[in-house]
């Protein structure tokens, strides 16, 4: 009866020396993404996070879509059709904002030290601006960007723009960065000619660590360009065969380079020291001014929303919406948000047709919904996310407005378990820390 007794005794013991075990710092760096593999790998095949639908529930005027669709075909036709116009009077001639000086036809910048981002899961974003910061002298690497930034390294699926932007204004003297919207080839060519090498955020096609082919975003570190074979020549962080499939210069077609940024509507992020901020702003010429930057944004996606279709013009009205945003433009923004979401409902269901990971990287629809007073919306659109797309509910963005939402909607309770749930993941994370803060609550 004893030695039974001891046994019994023994079973919880063995676990418990287990879970210490396995959260030693090596046994745990090498173990945990394969937990989260596998947990990724049962959720997805009970739950194909490629058939979950966001369907808009809380329109106030279902109208407003269709006016401006209507609006849109109408500006399009507009600049499809010639118009005939007087001849204009004759006037001083403006002067040209940026200069007229013909780009060369191929550049390679030197200086790059390539880093990857394998070892570490999602590291696309630190190993990226890492590349960014040491072109320009910066003594760090990925780790160094990555520990503040994604401080649970295994958990988080993405780090936006301005939060690596953030972290060179904190932690970074000297340098600096600018975030436009709506870029094109000219301008990416014209400052890579003049020594300045750009980041892009893109969506590509690859396997996933479940072994499925899928959509997903991704930072693109871009150092070059070929006229003549109409390519650029960028860093990709993500390839693991240096010699079969290798990252470094790697090469792609501006059509296929394209297809990939448009997803994002057409962002990119210059990182430069910042005594150079006078020449950078002008060699962005009208995108310098970050108001026309996303206004000249609004009419790429305006134009190829209705001239594109299937996932390509589900991106355009996206990305509408998201220019919207950026204008501060929120009812037009929740509008065209609909009209995409309609869209992708409409989708081949598969994951090369639906980009189910877009919420992952890009927060501008629940900005919409919230500033409208959408509420219902915000709430349903995370839920969607972070129940749907996402084996575990890791994303502090789509918590952090799940929050906002309901404590608009007399919930506060749930409101501060989202922000905490946010802080979980993303410890100290200002938006959550400030969010609780006006609640009276310590984080």
């Amino acid at each position: 009866m004893q030695k039974r007794f001891n046994r019994i005794w023994l079973v919880p013991i063995f676990i418990l020396l287990l879970i210490g075990i396995y959260y030693l710092p090596p046994i745990h760096s090498r173990l945990a993404w394969r937990i989260e593999l596998a947990r990724t790998q049962i959720q997805y095949w009970i739950n194909p996070p490629d058939q979950a639908v966001f369907q808009p529930s809380q329109q106030t005027n279902p109208l407003n879509v269709e006016t401006m669709v209507a609006t849109v075909r109408a500006e399009m036709l507009l600049t499809l059709t010639p118009a005939s116009t007087p001849t204009p009077e004759l006037g001083p001639t403006p002067e040209p904002t940026i200069t007229s000086t013909p780009l060369p036809a191929t550049v390679l910048l030197d200086g790059v030290n390539y880093e990857h981002q394998h070892g570490r899961t999602n590291y696309c974003g630190p190993a990226n601006f890492s590349m960014a910061l040491t072109y320009w002298g910066w003594d760090g690497n990925r780790d160094v960007i990555g520990k503040v930034v994604m401080p649970i390294n295994e958990k988080d699926k993405n780090v936006m723009p301005y939060e690596l932007q953030d972290y060179i204004t904190e932690n970074v003297p000297g340098m600096t960065s600018i975030i436009r919207s709506g870029g094109d080839f000219e301008t990416l060519k014209r400052l890579i000619s003049a020594g300045y090498p750009v980041i892009t955020e893109k969506g590509i096609y690859e396997t996933d660590l479940n072994g499925k082919f899928s959509w997903m975003g991704h930072y693109a570190f871009i150092t070059g360009y070929e006229d003549a074979n109409q390519v650029l020549i960028y860093q990709d962080s993500y390839q693991p065969e240096p010699e079969t499939n290798p990252g470094q210069n790697r090469r792609m077609g501006y059509e296929a380079f394209v297809e990939g940024w448009r997803a994002f509507n057409y962002v990119f992020v210059v990182v430069f020291p910042v005594e150079k901020q006078n020449e950078v702003l002008a060699l962005l010429g009208p995108l310098a001014d970050e108001t026309q930057a996303n206004r000249h944004a609004l009419e790429i996606a305006k134009t190829e929303s209705q001239t594109l279709y299937g996932i390509d013009q589900y991106f355009a009205w996206f990305n509408i919406g998201s220019s919207h945003v950026n204008l501060l433009e929120y009812a037009d923004a929740a509008n065209a948000y609909d009209y995409a979401f309609n869209l992708y409902a409409n989708l081949n269901v598969d994951d090369t047709a639906r980009p189910y990971r877009m919420m992952w990287y890009q927060t501008g629809p629940y900005k919409a919904y919230y500033y409208t007073n959408r509420f219902s919306d915000v709430i349903n659109l995370a839920d969607t996310t972070l129940n749907d797309t996402i084996a575990e509910p890791v994303l502090e963005e789509s918590l952090y407005w799940r929050g906002r939402a309901y404590y608009m909607a007399g919930q506060t309770d749930l409101a501060t378990k989202d922000y905490r749930t946010a802080l979980k993941y993303h410890p100290n994370w200002a938006p959550a820390v400030q969010a609780l803060q006006e609640l009276g609550i310590q984080p």
